[in-house]
């Protein structure tokens, strides 16, 4: 199967190794990979911070980056759940532009789900012989609807001791611009996040969104704490 991969912006700037999993895994399925260097960000930071025109710009270059008739895959299901939502909301006025975001919507996926429920694969061959407990993100699993995707192919990972942590679908803190904004509110959700995570006895805690690891390996790192966070698409393209 032919598809695209999309790659999100911070992802790209601060952990280009995600992104390369991403795409060894998809070339493992049976995928033929197309990249787009020009590719740039989704504009969803832009779009929560009220700035909608300047989130059309970077909707309207994500349409001449890529192909809406052909899958796009992201290791995100933030950026990907905002593409499927919203991007229809900034042209309201405008049936042709309407009508591109519903096809670049229906063929828009995050990974775990385009393995699980598109090419039906729950086993990538990988093994991690580690304890983990799962951060499940507020944006993958409310707004793009990933819940069980993760957890069955976190399943079939050789040696991996999967264990649920307290509140495991609870906010960590990061929501883009509000931890800025509300530096102590995002504090202290994700301290206690990391609380939970560390009662379980797990030595990583895994996620599907970036933006949520680098929340709370800020927190751990800051605090020394013995447990990181890691990428879902790390696990599944990791071997002993």
């Amino acid at each position: 199967m032919k598809i695209q991969l999309f790659v999100p912006c911070y992802i790209d700037q601060f952990y280009p190794q995600t992104a390369q999993n991403t795409l060894e895994i998809l070339e493992r399925v049976g995928c033929e990979v197309s990249y787009n260097p020009d590719q740039t960000c989704c504009g969803q930071p832009a779009f929560n911070s009220g700035y909608w025109s300047e989130t059309r710009y970077l909707a309207e270059k994500f349409f001449r980056d890529f192909s809406p008739e052909t899958p796009i895959v992201s290791p995100s299901g933030s950026c990907a759940g905002f593409i499927k939502r919203h991007y229809h909301k900034l042209f309201t006025d405008d049936a042709e532009k309407q009508a591109l975001c519903r096809r670049i919507a229906d063929n828009m996926f995050e990974l775990s789900d385009f393995l699980v429920n598109r090419l039906k694969i729950e086993d990538v061959g990988a093994e991690f012989p580690h304890k983990v407990t799962f951060h499940e993100s507020c944006s993958a699993l409310r707004e793009y609807g990933i819940k069980e995707e993760p957890f069955k192919l976190l399943s079939h990972v050789r040696g991996l001791e999967l264990v649920e942590m307290e509140e495991s679908d609870t906010c960590c803190g990061f929501g883009g611009t509000f931890s800025v904004k509300n530096t102590d509110i995002s504090s202290a959700m994700v301290e206690k996040k990391v609380r939970n995570a560390m009662a379980t006895g797990a030595e990583f805690i895994v996620s599907t969104e970036a933006s949520c690891l680098m929340n709370i390996n800020g927190y751990l790192l800051k605090h020394k704490l013995p447990m990181r966070g890691i990428h879902l698409a790390d696990i599944l393209n990791s071997k002993k």
